[in-house]
């Protein structure tokens, strides 16, 4: 089986690289308030007008940041996808991809500060939403709604409103605990979690084999 990933990678270069890397560590140290874009291009060298170049004004930048980390986890996810693989299987490897990347110190760091900021400045939550959460949950839709085609998902399935329940399932517990500052949870402890929901949800929409 295979999903396109729909999300572009845009084409990088040194400098833009170089602004995104000064960026992320100023907004998760200072938070995003606290961040001006003078402060962006001196810690990443570069001059104001190649800053603005590259990014409008600060919610395209920290949109950017969440955007290519949402890129590449979606490209790995999709790289473990084998063709043959029944709908467990295939929705196993890619739950526990997404799990720890949902759980891992970079990506809290970046909830965390949406969850701080977006009350005050509407259009950051708004943009890590569009760049984060909904391409990862149109992601998971699209792998739905590939294994519902192919038979092997319940065809009375929503496969948008699935992917928002799967999601739930994989976050449980694990993701509060690490939000609130708990002993991060082991890899085994994120695998078994991400199995378990996906058992879950094949139960509920999995189409029986035939013996």
């Amino acid at each position: 089986m295979s999903v396109a990933v729909t999300a572009s990678v845009v084409e990088s270069s040194p400098k833009r690289a170089a602004i995104l890397d000064a960026a992320a560590e100023l907004f998760l140290a200072q938070g995003y308030a606290s961040v001006s874009m003078d402060a962006v291009a001196k810690a990443a060298a570069v001059s104001k007008a190649t800053l603005y170049a590259y990014f409008s004004g600060k919610d395209a930048l920290f949109g950017a940041i969440v955007a290519e980390r949402c890129a590449a986890i979606t490209a790995e996810a999709e790289a473990l996808l084998s063709a043959d693989a029944l709908p467990e299987q295939a929705l196993r490897q890619a739950a526990r991809v997404w799990l720890k990347f949902l759980l891992s110190p970079h990506t809290l760091a970046i909830y965390r500060t949406v969850v701080a900021e977006g009350p005050r400045f509407p259009d950051l939550a708004r943009t890590f939403q569009a760049a984060g959460p909904s391409t990862g949950r149109a992601w998971l839709t699209r792998l739905l709604r590939e294994e519902q085609r192919l038979g092997l998902l319940r065809a009375d399935m929503d496969p948008e409103a699935a992917a928002g329940q799967l999601g739930a399932l994989m976050r449980g517990d694990l993701h509060l605990r690490a939000m609130l500052g708990a002993v991060p949870p082991s890899d085994e402890e994120v695998a078994a979690a991400a199995d378990a929901a996906v058992a879950m949800f094949i139960r509920a929409y999995g189409v029986p084999r035939e013996p």
